[in-house]
């Protein structure tokens, strides 16, 4: 495994309450895709620090078994311009256990790999995790997406 340290970093996008119960996250993230795409609400977020999308989960009620705030967006210079209808947050400076998925997206290469980190033995934070869809990600069937998991 790869650990690695992030310095703490400002996210904008739009936002969910969700779990993974009872397959609610399944229905619920790829619905937020489809409206942050769809929009095209990347090229309305000012102020981006680059062209990477972030997928982050957050505000974890307990674990990952029980709700949990998603937020798709674009990484921020500042918090001082948030568009309406959107959130900002700052993910805080946290060591992180670092993932790879690999494959087709439509498919669920993603969410695959959250099945295995799902049942590792790493000692978890529940702080902010976060996947960057950055170039890698741009071929959907054959995706790579970096998955940034907070560690104690």
């Amino acid at each position: 495994m790869n650990t690695t340290t992030k310095e703490s970093f400002n996210l904008v996008g739009i936002a969910c309450r969700t779990t993974n119960e009872n397959g609610q996250s399944s229905k619920d993230i790829p619905a937020l895709w489809q409206e942050f795409m769809s929009r095209d609400l990347a090229s309305k977020i000012p102020n981006k620090t680059g062209q990477d999308l972030y997928c982050a989960y957050t505000e974890y009620e307990k674990d990952h078994t029980k709700p949990y705030t998603t937020i798709l967006g674009c990484a921020v210079s500042d918090l001082n311009d948030i568009p309406e209808g959107m959130t900002g947050i700052t993910v805080d400076a946290s060591k992180y256990e670092v993932f790879q998925a690999q494959g087709n997206l439509q498919e669920g290469a993603v969410f695959n790999e959250w099945l295995k980190i799902w049942t590792t033995e790493i000692p978890r934070a529940f702080m902010t995790d976060f996947e960057v869809y950055g170039v890698g990600a741009q071929n959907p069937e054959d995706a790579k997406v970096d998955i940034f998991v907070s560690v104690d």
